[in-house]
């Protein structure tokens, strides 16, 4: 590939005898570029005042000043080209300028001695002596002449052009592939074997060619003319084959109509060609912007043949011709300016090299033959193009025993027959659609069918499901009368409960005030029966525990103060909360597992249709590429695994989960039946540590008793209980001050500790014992509360 911006040369036309010089210097330097100045002086008639520019300045390639030859225009200019279109790259020449600047002379040549030949003359002696120079390649040349003529494409070597009217010959169209490469209609391609051959071509082209006398120019030419040189090359035995193209390209001049002064037939060339110019013009400006998104090659024929050559696969040079006339010097400038714009504009030119597709078939058909001579001489049978009858039941017998082999490392043995293999395959499609179409059929009738049996299942269910909800409403109420008489049993536990908490205070004040008046325990209240009645008020708790599995009230309170004070209560909690965690990640998991499940079966579904709808295909249109795999179903795979790879992850977490939970819930159940024998424990030594102190209930054993005096009609209930009978046992270090207070201290009566009338409480120890431990477990509770005595 070779990257180069389009290279600009200028050619200044000789002046004739009655035309007047404009003023211009050429400064020609072989080091840089070659730079033209053109001086316009200031005309006096416009006044002092005037700020029109004088000296206008342009650079070239090179200058070729009016004394240049013919041979240095081709050398420098041409020759470079040729030399590349015979490496294999594209190559263009044009010339611009106005009329009567120089065009055709400088591409084509003059007629009257043999030095003015131009460039097209001169690149095809070129190129043909070379060709003979070089004999390692076989070349191949052809020539074609196109004329655009008003924005028509005629064909300039068409032998029925001299005998014909312009009008009536064959158009030349432009048709364009895919790949946007442009192509002549009706251009026909002349071959040229040598040099006098491709001579006469171009005469011919050139003397149908329309020319016409102007003011500005005798002999005018009226179209734009095009010739091009195609080349190709290969050497012997390869098949890589070298196309290359050459365009010669002549331009028709721009001209000022209102300078011209021209009407009718010439007026109307003049708009085409000036128009096609424009249009040439506007591609040349888009191509020199950047970022330019679209070029207008076609709003003129002429730029859409050119496409390659002013912006693509092409080594492009430009001739622009100058007539530094006074009077042109203006339209000089105005080529200058447009070849400036030329200059700026990269092509990308490309080896064109490609494949003869004759010569590959002739080689791959020999490389054929010779596989198969090879085949015989191993085999030792010659192979026909077909199989035989015989052959072919022979195989048909073999897919049938393969299929019906339970076997799954049993396999197909055909041999290494391409044809038999082939046939096999064949036979197995056809197999497996026509077990798809019936399996669709299958399908059809088995969801008819599953459609009345859920119909049925439905009915059957919901009759179910109408029993069972009479079997709920049914339990709901026998459950009802269940919690309505634990209730009542619950009021009546709650009163007697009550009814013993005053027996026990009416026992205290009884005993008390006999003993300050005098009286006998017995003649008041039988001391066996005090003892019954207080290790019944104590042993409640304990009863209640036993029947049914259930606590007492007091009991369940002292349970709560002493669940709240254990050292497992933390551990118990934190487990909770860890508990409840994980069963709400277990069932954001379960939730996130069903929805990988249903868009599993999801995929699963779309696979199943893909799969009729391919089996459909294939009944109504087989062709080989229903053999191909089909990319939608391996996509849909690719994400019926990723999703199994998630659902196994979200699976083993969740499995991890259950057996965290159980766990948790195993640690739960041993911290509270532990829970529950440290508090049956406790409890049972509180009562058998106020058993075991004989001295508290002796008659050496100093109390004061504070009975709570109150009516025995009245009834207490637990609130007024726990108001009214707080009790506050305080215990002497030494032994020496045992007391029993109340917290009322209007109803209370001290007795003096060197008081000589100390009074047991019973005369039974069981008896004292009994109401002691129940009076001081109520105490401690009711202090750890904060309720006790401050």
């Amino acid at each position: 590939m070779v990257k180069e911006t389009i290279r600009v040369y200028a050619r200044v036309k000789p002046l004739g005898r009655r035309q007047q010089a404009g003023i211009y210097s050429v400064d020609d330097d072989e080091k840089s570029l070659s730079s033209l100045e053109i001086i316009v002086p200031r005309d006096l008639a416009d006044g002092f005042v005037n700020n029109k520019r004088e000296s206008y300045k342009f650079k070239f390639q090179k200058i070729f000043d009016q004394e240049a030859k013919q041979d240095v225009v081709f050398d420098n200019i041409a020759k470079p080209v040729a030399e590349c279109v015979l490496a294999g790259y594209n190559g263009t020449i044009f010339a611009y300028g106005q009329t009567g600047s120089g065009k055709t002379f400088t591409i084509t040549g003059g007629a009257e001695r043999y030095s003015d030949r131009g460039i097209i003359p001169r690149t095809l002696s070129y190129i043909f002596d070379q060709l003979q120079k070089d004999s390692s390649k076989v070349y191949t040349t052809h020539v074609s002449y196109l004329e655009i003529y008003n924005e028509c494409g005629y064909d300039l070597l068409n032998p029925r052009h001299e005998a014909s009217r312009l009008e009536d010959l064959p158009k030349v169209t432009i048709m364009e592939d895919p790949d946007q490469n442009i192509h002549l209609k009706n251009l026909s391609l002349q071959q040229a074997t040598n040099e006098e051959e491709a001579l006469n071509l171009l005469f011919l082209g050139d003397t149908n060619r329309m020319i016409a006398e102007t003011p500005m120019n005798q002999a005018s030419s009226r179209s734009h003319c095009i010739f091009t040189i195609h080349i190709s090359s290969k050497e012997p035995g390869s098949a890589t084959i070298r196309r290359s193209k050459l365009h010669l390209v002549d331009l028709a001049g721009s001209e000022r109509v209102a300078k011209t002064g021209v009407g009718g037939h010439l007026l109307t060339e003049a708009k085409y060609i000036n128009l096609s110019l424009h249009y040439l013009e506007q591609v040349i400006i888009a191509l020199a912007e950047k970022n330019r998104s679209h070029i207008p090659y076609r709003n003129s024929m002429m730029t859409s043949v050119l496409r390659d050559s002013l912006g693509g696969n092409c080594m492009t040079t430009m001739i622009a011709t100058l007539s530094i006339d006074r009077r042109n010097i203006e339209e000089s400038i105005s080529t200058c300016r447009f070849a400036q714009r030329v200059a700026l504009i990269k092509n990308e030119a490309i080896l064109n090299e490609e494949i003869d597709p004759t010569l590959m078939i002739v080689k791959l058909k020999k490389e054929i033959q010779e596989l198969k001579d090879e085949l015989v001489l191993v085999t030792g049978k010659q192979r026909t193009s077909e199989l035989s009858q015989e052959e072919l039941l022979q195989l048909d017998e073999l897919i049938e025993t393969f299929l019906e082999d339970n076997d799954p490392n049993s396999t197909l043995d055909v041999g290494a027959d391409m044809r038999k293999i082939k046939y096999c395959f064949i036979h197995l499609k056809q197999l497996m659609n026509d077990s798809k179409i019936s399996d669709k059929k299958l399908l059809l009738q088995h969801n008819s069918e599953e459609k009345d049996t859920n119909k049925e299942v439905g009915e059957e269910e919901l009759k179910k499901l109408k029993e069972l909800l009479q079997q709920r409403d049914n339990e709901i109420n026998i459950l009802v009368n269940m919690l309505k008489k634990e209730k009542k049993r619950a009021q009546e536990a709650l009163f007697q409960l009550n009814s013993a908490s005053a027996g026990s205070t009416v026992l205290e004040q009884s005993l008390c005030v006999n003993l300050e008046e005098g009286q006998s325990p017995a003649s008041s209240f039988s001391l066996k029966e005090a003892k019954d009645f207080s290790s019944s008020v104590h042993r409640l708790p304990f009863l209640s525990r036993q029947t049914e599995g259930k606590m007492s009230l007091g009991c369940q309170e002292a349970f709560e103060v002493f669940k709240q004070d254990h050292a497992d209560s933390i551990t118990i909690e934190d487990n909770k909360e860890l508990l409840k965690q994980r069963f709400a990640e277990a069932k954001c998991l379960g939730e996130k597992l069903n929805e990988v499940r249903s868009k599993i079966n999801h995929l699963k579904g779309e696979i199943t249709q893909r799969h009729i709808q391919r089996a459909v295909l294939a009944v109504s249109s087989p062709s080989e590429e229903l053999n191909t795999l089909d990319p939608v179903e391996e996509q849909l795979r690719t994400q019926i695994e990723e999703e199994k790879k998630s659902y196994k992850i979200m699976f083993n977490r969740l499995k991890g989960l259950k057996v965290e939970i159980e766990h948790l819930q195993l640690l739960m159940e041993k911290a509270k039946m532990k829970l529950q024998k440290d508090f049956e424990v406790w409890w049972s030594e509180e009562a058998q540590n106020l058993q075991e102190k004989p001295e508290m209930v002796s008659s050496s054993n100093i109390m004061t008793v504070y009975p709570q005096l109150r009516k025995p009609s009245q009834h207490l209930s637990i609130n007024s209980f726990s108001e009214t009978t707080r009790v506050s046992p305080s215990e002497d270090p030494a032994g020496k001050n045992n007391s029993i207070t109340s917290s009322n201290p209007i109803s209370k009566t001290r007795t003096p500790a060197s008081s000589s009338t100390s009074i047991p409480l019973t005369g039974d120890s069981q008896a004292d014992a009994d109401i002691l431990a129940f009076m001081k477990a109520r105490q401690n509770i009711l202090q750890k509360k904060g309720l006790g005595n401050k």
